[in-house]
Parts: C-alpha cells; structure tokens; sequence
C-alpha cells in the first residue's frame, strides 16, 4: 500500500472507533448497559488499530492488539501509560459484561468506559494529525 491508502484505511478505521462510541453512547441513553459496554470498548479497539494502520501491522486477537499498542506506543509513552491502564480495564470490563452470566453492568461503570472511549479517540486523532503533517 502506499502512503495515501494507508492513510485511508487508518481513517476507515477511525470512522469505525467514532460510530462505535455513538451507539454506545445511544444504548447508554437506552440503559442498555451490556451493549454500551461493549461498543465502548470496540471504539477503543477500532481507534488502536487506526494506529497500527499506519506502520501495515495487524494481528487476529485482541490480546494481540492491545499488547502491541501498549509496548510500541504507551510504555514508549507515545500515548499517556494512565491510557494503557484505562484500556485494559475497558477491555476487562467489556469481557466481563460479555461472557460473565453474574456480572451486573452500573451506570458508573458504563460512563467510564465511554470515557475511556472518548479520551482514547482524541489522543488517536491528534497523534495522526501529526503524523499526517510529517
């Protein structure tokens, strides 16, 4: 690929991580506490993965994902390490409301994880911002 589709496919990417956040944001309003949780976090995966976009890199398992970004961008603190720590728990959380029969979603953990969401997607947008200036 080169540059320009690289480029666009780390923005399709991105796009992805923004609708994401909308319908978690929208089951939110619903109570619906189980699929905010969730697209919550795949806004988090979707907006990491518009990162890896830009070097060519994938892996198929999101444990994959989240350790690739967390050891080439958050412990080389290119994005903050509290935001490491956050998306880890977004995506215990996530499991959890997703395969625990006994988990019991909150409202507050909810919002956290679509805060986490937030913040995540601003820190992304900004870091290719920047590199779409280079």
């Amino acid at each position: 690929m080169d540059k320009f589709t690289i480029r666009d496919f780390s923005k399709y990417r991105m796009e992805n991580a923004k609708e994401a956040l909308q319908s978690a944001e929208l089951l939110y309003k619903h109570d619906d506490y189980v699929g905010a949780i969730n697209r919550a976090y795949y806004s988090i995966f979707y907006a990491i993965k518009a990162v890896l976009a830009l070097e060519k890199t994938d892996f198929k398992s999101h444990k994959e994902v989240v350790g690739y970004f967390n050891q080439n961008y958050v412990n080389k603190e290119i994005f903050p390490k509290t935001m490491g720590r956050k998306i880890a728990q977004a995506k215990k959380t996530r499991e959890d409301s997703d395969y625990d029969d006994e988990y019991v979603p909150t409202s507050e953990k909810t919002e956290v994880q679509i805060q986490t969401a937030k913040e995540l997607i601003e820190l992304v947008e900004k870091y290719l911002k920047d590199k779409t200036v280079e």
